[in-house]
């Protein structure tokens, strides 16, 4: 359930957006482009774009720029989190993220089990956070960008989602960086 709170302002946030693919660049980047769509829909702002290959330390390497870069408030990656040994995202992920969300991708895979059925097994989609930055990792697939965007990340994003958003906790995500 899905409540807006209309006495709250929205905040937008700055999201940065990873494609990890071997094959594709931003010109036939549909996935990119669907949560490029959405995100700016909604009224965030897209802080950076990238392409990066199936490469493990690529991919970590740009999260971890992405998340020491005070203008990315959350970045979302598509591609590489299925099960082939060329999908690492999620490997990738994890070398970053300081703790996990583990319910995210419980929640995407109960998305994705109503429209797609038992093929949900196949998706390790993923959440974290890092430095005070959120990461989300989701399948490649537009059809897939586009149920985690509008039935999940939509919600939790928006600061006037009740009973509670990532965005009202955000400033709070970094503060064991900040005691003495």
């Amino acid at each position: 359930m899905s409540r807006i709170d209309d006495s709250r302002d929205f905040l937008p946030c700055r999201i940065a957006v990873l494609t990890v693919s071997d094959s594709r660049s931003l010109d036939e980047d549909r996935s990119g482009d669907t949560l490029v769509d959405r995100l700016t829909d909604a009224g965030h702002h897209l802080a950076a774009r990238e392409i990066v290959t199936d490469e493990r330390a690529e991919i970590a390497d740009q999260l971890r720029r992405w998340c020491a870069d005070p203008e990315v408030d959350v970045i979302l990656t598509t591609g590489g989190t299925g099960l082939t040994g060329r999908d690492v995202t999620v490997e990738a992920h994890r070398d970053v993220y300081e703790k996990e969300i583990e319910a995210f991708g419980t929640v995407f895979t109960h998305v994705s089990l109503a429209k797609i059925g038992t093929s949900a097994v196949q998706s390790r989609t993923c959440g974290g956070v890092a430095q005070g930055t959120y990461l989300f990792a989701l399948p490649g697939s537009p059809s897939a960008c586009r149920d985690a965007w509008d039935e999940i990340l939509r919600w939790q994003l928006d600061y006037r989602h009740r009973p509670c958003n990532f965005v009202e906790i955000m400033p709070r995500l970094d503060e064991h960086l900040r005691r003495k």
